[in-house]
């Protein structure tokens, strides 16, 4: 699985390594697509049209709506997996049902729908997109589509693409980054890992899906240039790069019109400007029209959480009156059919076994290189081997490791430790604001690594009695946490539950202190220049505690890198509080999103404001040197070395700082290296033109001029910019 899909991706991506594999790979797939054409075009022929509107709509195969009544559920087709999704197949034509699983993070089982059913658990998207390795997306995607088939799914609900605009979010944990670039290329690795496992793989939700409070009604405002740079250039990469079969549209409305029934956007950007080949699904419950067909939405999923099933009925009205072109119909199972066929749902072959310890090696893998060491003063990590004390202090830290809510919600084969309901769970997934706590806790993971030392724990409920514990032992260890949900924004960056109080009522007692966060954000750190270290280890997956402890004894030497910025306050960000929030659900509010494409530390570096910790941030146990940077705009080539006495990982980042005199801030380049102590690597990066350009409302221009890199330990730490000058260039996408 990390073979040759993952080497030659990443040769592509960043410049180096073989040229001929990718080229064999691209007339491969070129011969693939063709064929999944062609035989789409003449298995539609073939169709009836009640057949056609058959592939067009399905349901959630869930006691959930009106398909709670079991008459209803005994009526359902025998090939149904309680699940995501289902939509019936042609039998005759040897056209499978699709059978559809939330799959962000792993195999979802919404609700214990199928009893006992468990899956990997997989850290967190941030977590993912923290390793700054395209290989381990695609490997954890892989992990995740391989158990996905051999339960019997073919599609998977899982590439998010969404960039974290608002660190507010409750949904930023299931996403990536704020880069366009790096949410775009992991994008990419995941999708193509899925779908090497024989399932089709989405990437969603297209587009502007930036916060949950108000989602349905959300009316994100953008001025199209900006929108083209940011959100839908990470969209653009990872669907080149990726080929993902469907594109789940958004709840949210872009520039006054429903994402599902967005003209511009899936007919005129994705289908027109893209050259998009696949379909267009739905989000559960995010359809209100059958006209939402000829705005480029192909498939209506979830119906019943719809008003009524407008791609059955109402779309055949529509045939019927000429308002749906036979050719548009024709166009909407064509694409789903292509796709399907492509990514081997047709004439599939039994799915493989999969290996369950294996798929845990590659979640603790992801959560290890995920861990971002974020301060370390006095080098207080790795913990010293000769430790004889450590106070474990913080809620659940003796009973597991915290994971995000909603229908990315795991369970893994260790189960949940613990579920805590949230309270304040109104509206339509209130169900889902339950905590839950995966097996594996990291007291005990601690007490398996230093076998040697006192390791006390104290919940941390009482300051005083945390305090105590940390008064009487050599070094403390705060475990905080901050739980984040679909459907539901945070107010602010604040931890709750008085941790702050506990964290402060530590540290005074026992200054060598060190805090892990497990969250699912960005978090305010009042505390943070009293701490000697701090580490952020995200939702860490179902093997989080082992690899939180591998990173505090120096087993592993931490190589996370920040894929968002944390703010200094919610002053500092473009929206200080969330539009509407506070409001009852579903009220209509338009949002200016007058960052444009500036985004996170973009907007940091345009508004002249230091982060608390930049993107791209991260510590190690040994040090680095990053040099010798060349480049003529198109590629780069610099060298890193490791000048410590460890093993260990480095970041290269490249970013572009100015443009003819305008200072900026723009990732244009990354590569993970891993390096002994002493040894280095030179490094060539191929630079995507998009990032040096703006749209000019058909398409790209570099204006000419001088554009200035650098290096970057993180977007805020840069070495002296090197200047090259550049002709003025156009190009449509």
């Amino acid at each position: 699985m990390r073979g040759l899909y993952a080497t030659t991706a990443l040769a592509m991506l960043l410049g180096c390594g073989s040229v001929t594999a990718p080229a064999k790979e691209q007339v491969a797939a070129a011969k693939v697509d063709a064929a999944a054409d062609n035989w789409a075009v003449k298995t539609e022929a073939q169709m009836t049209d009640e057949e056609r509107f058959s592939l067009l709509h399905g349901f959630m195969p869930i006691p959930l709506g009106p398909f709670a009544n079991p008459e209803l559920q005994a009526k359902w087709p025998k090939d149904v997996i309680p699940g995501a999704g289902y939509v019936a197949g042609v039998p005759r034509l040897g056209i499978p049902s699709q059978r559809a699983t939330d799959a962000s993070l792993g195999v979802t089982n919404p609700f214990g729908v199928r009893k006992g059913d468990t899956a990997t658990a997989l850290p967190a998207g941030l977590a993912i997109g923290a390793t700054f390795n395209p290989e381990l997306a695609f490997a954890g995607a892989h992990t995740v589509a391989s158990e996905a088939r051999a339960k019997g799914f073919n599609v998977l609900l899982g590439g998010g693409i969404n960039l974290v605009r608002d660190p507010r979010n409750g949904r930023n944990f299931e996403y990536i980054s704020e880069d366009p670039l790096l949410s775009g290329i992991m994008g990419a690795e995941a999708v193509r890992g899925a779908q090497s496992a024989g399932v089709v793989s989405t990437v969603k939700h297209f587009s502007l899906n930036s916060n949950e409070t108000n989602r349905h009604t959300w009316n994100a405002e953008v001025d199209e240039a900006a929108h083209r740079e940011s959100d839908l250039l990470a969209f653009q990469i990872a669907i080149e790069r990726g080929k993902p079969g469907s594109v789940m549209c958004a709840y949210n409305l872009v520039n006054g019109h429903k994402a599902c029934g967005n003209d511009h956007l899936l007919n005129t950007v994705l289908k027109r400007d893209w050259r998009y080949r696949g379909w267009v699904m739905s989000d559960w419950g995010a359809v209100s029209g059958a006209d939402f067909a000829v705005k480029g939405l192909d498939q209506q999923a979830g119906e019943q959480l719809d008003k009524q099933v407008w791609f059955d009925a109402p779309l055949k009205a529509m045939l019927a009156d000429g308002s749906l072109p036979r050719d548009r119909l024709s166009d909407m199972v064509r694409r789903i059919l292509r796709s399907m066929k492509a990514n081997g749902l047709i004439d599939a072959a039994p799915a493989p076994a999969v290996d369950m310890a294996a798929h845990a090696g590659i979640a603790r893998q992801i959560a290890q290189q995920g861990i971002v060491l974020l301060k370390n003063d006095g080098n207080a990590l790795p913990l010293a081997a000769n430790v004889s004390s450590v106070a474990v202090i913080g809620r659940n830290a003796h009973v597991g490791v915290l994971s995000g809510g909603g229908s990315s919600q795991g369970l893994p084969p260790g189960g949940w430790s613990a579920s805590i309901p949230v309270g304040g769970g109104e509206g339509a997934i209130g169900a889902w604001r339950v905590e839950r706590w995966f097996a594996g806790a990291p007291l005990a993971a601690l007490r398996e690594a230093l076998p040697k030392a006192r390791v006390g724990f104290d919940p941390g409920l009482y300051p005083q009695d945390a305090a105590a514990l940390a008064a009487r032992s050599d070094v403390a260890i705060v475990f905080v946490s901050k739980y984040e949900a679909e459907g539901f924004d945070s107010p602010d960056l604040s931890l709750p539950g008085n941790q702050d109080a506990m964290v402060e009522a530590v540290v005074a007692a026992n200054p060598n202190t060190i805090v892990v966060l497990e969250t699912g954000n960005p978090v305010a750190m009042p505390w943070r220049d009293k701490v000697k270290a701090i580490v952020a280890a995200w939702y860490p997956g179902q093997e989080g505690a082992a690899a939180i402890a591998d990173v505090l004894t120096g087993k592993v030497n931490p190589s996370g890198r920040l894929p968002v910025s944390f703010p200094a306050s919610t002053e500092t960000l473009p929206r200080p509080a969330i539009p509407s929030y506070g409001t009852p659900e579903n009220t209509h509010v338009t949002v200016q999103m007058n960052e444009g494409s500036d985004i996170g530390y973009r907007w940091n570096a345009r508004q002249g404001i230091k982060a608390l910790f930049p993107f791209g941030h991260g510590l190690s146990y040994t040090q680095f040197a990053t040099g010798g940077l060349r480049t003529d705009g198109t590629t780069a080539s610099l060298t890193v070395r490791n000048t410590g006495d460890r093993p260990g990982a480095s970041v290269a980042q490249l970013y572009l700082v100015s443009r003819g005199g305008k200072a900026m801030r723009r990732l244009v380049g990354f590569q993970r290296v891993e390096l002994a102590p002493g040894s280095e690597k030179a490094i060539r990066m191929t630079i995507d033109p998009r990032l040096l350009a703006d749209w000019n409302g058909a398409g790209w221009t570099i204006a000419a001029g001088e554009y200035r890199f650098a290096l970057g330990d993180s977007a805020e730490m840069l070495s002296a910019p090197v200047a090259v000058s550049l002709k003025r260039r156009v190009w449509s996408d």
